[in-house]
């Protein structure tokens, strides 16, 4: 059984909301509802840590979810000391050796069978693995007037998603070297490779997107509409 981390102190400035983005109505439930429920409604999946921003009051203080128990703690201003958090907050249970899963509060159209694949193959990889999706738009480098200085080759470059499954151990570690160097890393995957492991790709569905915009908002509504 593998636990998940769930990162939830955002305020989603980019979004442009009074209300953090997580706690968005979508069809009668906030955003993170949906993110809890496609991770807890894997048979694998044990439980989860929530990790709140200090004073948040939009938490329902909820202690579980699908029958499956969720726990609270407080996070920090970057996405690396909230994760932290959460680690330490985990159930005594987990051992420093186990797997455990974080997903992004704002990405919640995890499909079922990208996590089936990920806990299948990270699960006996060394390191871990991350949920991915090849770049298949051109990509342009701009110069700082605007205009297009080139074109970057998009062969071997993958976007990265979530979850990400690394051993609790590692990724404590891997989370806190990066914080005594002064590096804010933008998701897990970037701390272990610091610390020189390579993470393995499993291929995700270009769908678990991560809302971010109010466009992303109205698709995953759309997408729920269809089900």
């Amino acid at each position: 059984m593998i636990w998940a981390i769930v990162p939830a102190a955002g305020r989603g400035s980019r979004f442009g909301s009074e209300v953090p983005k997580q706690y968005l109505d979508v069809a009668g439930q906030p955003l993170i509802v949906h993110a809890l429920q496609a991770l807890l409604a894997h048979p694998t999946v044990q439980g989860a840590v929530v990790v709140l921003a200090e004073g948040d009051t939009r938490w329902p203080g909820w202690q579980s979810l699908s029958d499956k128990p969720l726990v609270t703690c407080i996070g920090g201003s970057e996405r690396a000391d909230s994760v932290l958090a959460g680690l330490a907050a985990l159930p005594e249970s987990v051992r420093p050796d186990d797997f455990v899963l974080v997903h992004d509060a704002a990405r919640p159209n995890l499909r079922r069978d990208d996590l089936d694949q990920l806990l299948n193959r990270g699960r006996i990889d060394p390191v871990g693995a991350i949920l991915a999706a090849p770049v298949r738009d051109t990509l342009k480098r701009a110069g700082d007037d605007g205009g297009i200085d080139g074109t970057e080759p998009r062969e071997r470059l993958w976007r990265a998603l979530t979850p990400q499954l690394f051993r609790r151990l590692q990724l404590t570690r891997a989370l806190e070297a990066a914080r005594d160097a002064g590096v804010a890393v933008t998701d897990e995957s970037m701390a272990m490779e610091r610390q020189g492991h390579r993470p393995l790709l499993v291929e995700g569905s270009d769908d678990n997107f991560k809302v971010t915009t109010p466009a992303d908002l109205a698709l995953f509504e759309f997408i729920l509409s269809k089900r």
